[in-house]
C-alpha cells in the first residue's frame, strides 16, 4: 500500500511540475515577444539595422552590388615613391589596384565605360593618397588608404558608381 501512495504523490507532482513549467513558458515567451518589438521600435527610430551584413560599421557599409552587376576594373603596378620616416630613406610601394563598379548605377554608363580615358586622373588620386603616408603608416593603414582612395576617385567622378577599391598586390621597398 505504501508503495502506491509514494507513486500517487510522485505523478502528482509530476503533473504539477509540467503545469508550473508550462505556465512559466508562456509567461516568458509573452514578454520575450513584448521586448523584441520594443527593440525592433527602437531600433527602427534610430536607423539601425538588425540583421548583420558585411558592413563593420555603419559609415563603412559598402552597397549590395551582385555579382552579375560587378564590373572590374585593374590598374597594374603603379610604383609611388612614400613620404620619409623616422629613417630619412626613400622608400616606395608597388601596387596593383582593382576597383569594383557598379554597372547598374548611372555614372557607369558616362563613365564606367570610358575607364581607360581617365586612368592617368585616377592614378594621380592614387599616388595622391599613398605619397602622404610613411612606409610604416602604409603598412598599418592600408584599410584607410583604400577608404581614400574610394572617397577621391567618387568625388572626382561625382557619382558611386565606384563602389570598392582592392589591392591585388602590393610590395613595399
Amino acid at each position: 500500500m505504501k508503495k502506491n501512495l509514494i507513486s500517487i504523490l510522485i505523478l502528482a507532482l509530476l503533473i504539477v511540475n509540467v503545469v508550473l513549467t508550462a505556465i512559466t513558458m508562456f509567461s516568458v515567451t509573452s514578454t520575450n515577444k513584448k521586448t523584441a518589438a520594443v527593440v525592433n521600435d527602437i531600433a527602427s527610430i534610430l536607423h539601425l539595422e538588425l540583421t548583420s551584413g558585411n558592413g563593420e560599421n555603419g559609415d563603412n557599409a559598402q552597397p549590395e552590388v551582385s555579382m552579375k552587376d560587378t564590373v572590374p576594373y585593374a590598374i597594374e603596378d603603379v610604383t609611388i615613391m612614400l613620404k620619409p620616416g623616422e629613417d630619412e630613406k626613400d622608400h616606395a610601394v608597388q601596387v596593383s589596384v582593382s576597383l569594383a563598379m557598379n554597372s547598374k548605377d548611372k555614372g557607369y554608363k558616362t563613365y564606367g565605360e570610358k575607364m581607360d580615358e581617365n586612368v592617368s586622373l585616377i592614378k594621380a588620386e592614387i599616388n595622391d593618397v599613398f605619397s602622404a603616408y610613411t612606409l610604416e603608416e602604409a603598412r598599418g593603414n592600408e584599410d584607410q588608404i583604400r577608404d581614400e582612395i574610394l572617397k577621391r576617385i567618387q568625388t572626382m567622378f561625382e557619382s558611386e558608381f565606384v563602389y570598392k577599391v582592392t589591392f591585388s598586390s602590393i610590395v613595399y621597398q
